[in-house]
């Protein structure tokens, strides 16, 4: 009878090789899942990107259209209310990194200023389509 008795204990835990392979059946999932968590944390930051971009732009027209001349930096649709703060480059982490493109005094509408006519990223990545984000 104390045969079967210790018998028993010995059936009821895992061995090390089960164990072992348990462990690397779990690291292998993780180290599948993690490229492809790290690809969808990119995708959704290049569509906040554009988001903003789209944001940006709207709003630089519909103040030059409003008061008949582009704004002289993006802080100016901040102080005309037309947006509460401008808004953060997700590849960044600032709200003062974006780059503007200034227009032509020949293509200002009267002439005299210059204002901004484009904004773009000031991050220096690349895209996962292979562009820098600067040139979206």
């Amino acid at each position: 009878m104390a045969g079967v008795h210790k018998h028993r204990n010995r059936n009821r835990g895992f061995t090390l090789i089960e164990l072992m392979i348990v462990i690397s059946l779990i690291l292998i999932l993780v180290s599948i899942s993690i490229p492809a968590y790290n690809q969808s944390i990119l995708r959704a930051k290049e569509s906040v990107l554009l988001q903003n971009l789209f944001t940006l732009r709207s709003l630089i027209s519909q103040y030059t259209l409003d008061k008949q001349k582009a704004p002289q930096s993006l802080e100016d649709l901040v102080q005309a209310q037309y947006i509460k703060q401008i808004p953060i480059d997700p590849f960044t982490g600032k709200n003062d990194s974006w780059t503007v493109d200034q227009e032509d005094y020949s293509l200002s509408v009267d002439q005299q200023e210059t204002g901004i006519t484009d904004v773009h990223s000031g991050s220096s990545l690349i895209s996962t389509s292979g562009t820098a984000y600067s040139s979206w």
